[in-house]
């Protein structure tokens, strides 16, 4: 039983203008690492389907998904917001990168699979329910833990963001939602310009200062994370997997480094082998310098696949 590898092809179609961050390159360097380090070959590789509007609308106001697909511009660029844009192939490759998320929750409460990594953009966790910002249009891991919920009839699930901007667009449509513990560390100051203040007791927000490093982030997780995570003790847990905190991205100063990616996603392991049978469905969201993005993927990929 082989961990799954989820993607499209439609994913990389999807592009914001030249030099953009968020660029499709991404996925190809991320496919590139885990062949080179035979990551792959430890993993069941799947074409993500196309969300459906019932899948999204557990997440999102179904006027916003409507509102959004009509704004596909048939050629060129449609701005939703500074920095985000869509291209002719921006609906469909959110619809791809939502998609993986049900299919990854279906793959590993079934059985089939016992964690899954979903190589997928655009990212999702700045979306909120009703607006795209933050280069998101659809909030993927929102998706996949509202089917978990609403379809599969799971009780308590884990959302965990490691971002090294907060998940405003995860905590707007989990506010509340007691079946949910959402565990976020960021850095303080940074795009979205708020999470510090937690906006419900389902909360675990951590904002650090820059130039934090590894010592800070381990000490947050091993302190705040895992005794909030044994406490709720989640029949699944999610990672929105940003690597955007690495110390060669300039997106942000926390200043960690590959082997943080590793043993972070070592903690979680182990909370998922005490609640929940070691179920992780984890979905990239940052990071943007190309050879830091994919090596520390590898590194989170290779802890989560049981390749260490």
């Amino acid at each position: 039983m082989l961990p799954a590898f989820i993607s499209h092809p439609d994913c990389a179609r999807h592009e914001m203008g030249p030099d953009h961050p968020e660029c499709p390159e991404r996925l190809g360097a991320i496919q590139d690492m885990l062949l080179l380090r035979g990551l792959l070959d430890y993993m069941n590789t799947y074409d993500a389907p196309l969300a459906t509007e019932a899948q999204l609308g557990r997440a999102h106001a179904i006027n916003y998904v409507h509102e959004l697909m009509e704004a596909s511009p048939k050629e060129g660029y449609h701005k939703v917001d500074p920095d985000t844009d869509m291209n002719p192939f921006t609906v469909r490759a959110a619809l791809r990168a939502a998609g993986a998320a049900v299919q990854a929750t279906d793959l590993v409460i079934s059985g089939q699979v016992p964690t899954a990594f979903c190589s997928v953009r655009p990212p999702g966790h700045h979306a909120e329910r009703s607006a795209a910002m933050g280069f998101c249009f659809f909030n993927n891991v929102a998706v996949g833990i509202r089917h978990a919920l609403d379809v599969h009839g799971l009780e308590r699930v884990a959302l965990i963001d490691f971002d090294v901007h907060h998940g405003n667009g995860s905590e707007d449509i989990f506010r509340g939602d007691e079946r949910v513990l959402m565990c976020s560390i960021f850095e303080q100051g940074l795009y979205p310009y708020n999470g510090e203040k937690a906006v419900g007791p389902n909360m675990m927000n951590v904002g650090l200062p820059a130039r934090s490093g590894s010592d800070k982030f381990r000490e947050a997780v091993a302190t705040q994370w895992v005794p909030a995570l044994d406490a709720f003790a989640p029949q699944l847990i999610y990672i929105s997997a940003g690597f955007d905190a690495h110390r060669e991205d300039d997106m942000g100063n926390l200043g960690l480094v590959d082997a943080d990616y590793a043993w972070v996603t070592r903690q979680l392991m182990a909370v998922a082998q005490r609640h929940c049978q070691g179920r992780i469905i984890s979905c990239l969201e940052g990071g943007y310098v190309l050879n830091p993005l994919a090596r520390s993927v590898a590194e989170h990929v290779k802890v989560l696949i049981g390749a260490d």
